[in-house]
């Protein structure tokens, strides 16, 4: 049997201590040393690409952090999910050379083999959030954007790719349309309750991408698949926003 989780500290008055902070941005470094490494072997200069991405990341988050983390320890959970966002950089790395992914097969399997690695981390950092009692609106906030970005990052390179149209970007854009339109429609921002069926999609939504990208994935498999998987996620959205107008 597994030992029962630790309770939850109580919040702090002020948000994170120095220690917190020092915390994120010392795993902060040595995950832009691993961005650096790994991006430099895929793909030469293009490293200060990944660097970018993943700098932006982490100042975007170190501020998010600081005003909106209320435990007293940084946890784990966290650092699995800035893991994931320093993946994501890497796997970014071939957008600064189009067309490589087609030229080098070996290349375009490390990528599916990054992502998939990206995707298999998902959900640990809340599993891990939730043994520890860290659970936050920053964490959560933090692992919902990192996915964007993934399928952002991976929609793109699907695009460049020439397997399937631009309309593929409708996989990642779809999100960053929901976020703009709840400016102008403030309800669409409501907090949506948990739902099984819309974390099983956005699994899907990644997965099919990463499928797309291996080499041995033509043109003729690649567009039903993503066609399928936009079906997905325009249910999972529209569904979503059912929900909240009839709030």
């Amino acid at each position: 049997m597994d030992p029962a989780p630790e309770p939850a500290p109580p919040p702090l008055p002020h948000g994170p201590g120095r220690g917190v902070m020092a915390a994120f941005l010392a795993l902060g470094l040595w995950h832009l040393a691993l961005v650096w490494l790994v991006g430099h072997r895929l793909g030469g200069g293009a490293a200060a690409l990944a660097l970018a991405i993943f700098a932006a990341v982490l100042a975007i988050a170190g501020l998010s952090l600081r005003a909106r983390y209320p435990h007293a320890r940084l946890g784990l959970c966290n650092g699995v999910t800035q893991l994931r966002a320093a993946l994501v950089a890497v796997i970014a790395v071939p957008l600064a050379a189009p067309g490589v992914l087609n030229q080098e097969t070996g290349l375009a399997w490390t990528i599916v083999v990054l992502g998939t690695l990206a995707l298999g981390l998902d959900g640990l950092d809340g599993w891990l959030a939730r043994r520890a009692g860290l659970v936050s609106e920053f964490g959560a906030r933090f692992d919902m954007e990192v996915d964007a970005l993934f399928a952002l990052t991976l929609a793109l390179l699907v695009a460049q790719g020439g397997k399937v149209g631009l309309w593929v970007l409708a996989l990642a854009g779809m999100r960053y349309a929901f976020v703009a339109a709840a400016r102008i429609w403030p309800w669409l921002s409501a907090p949506l309750p948990e739902s099984r069926a819309r974390k099983l999609v956005c699994v899907i939504q990644i997965a099919s991408l990463i499928a797309i990208l291996a080499p041995p994935v033509e043109s003729g498999a690649a567009v039903p698949l993503a066609a399928a998987t936009l079906a997905l996620l325009l249910w999972s959205f529209g569904r979503d926003v059912a929900w909240l107008a009839r709030r």
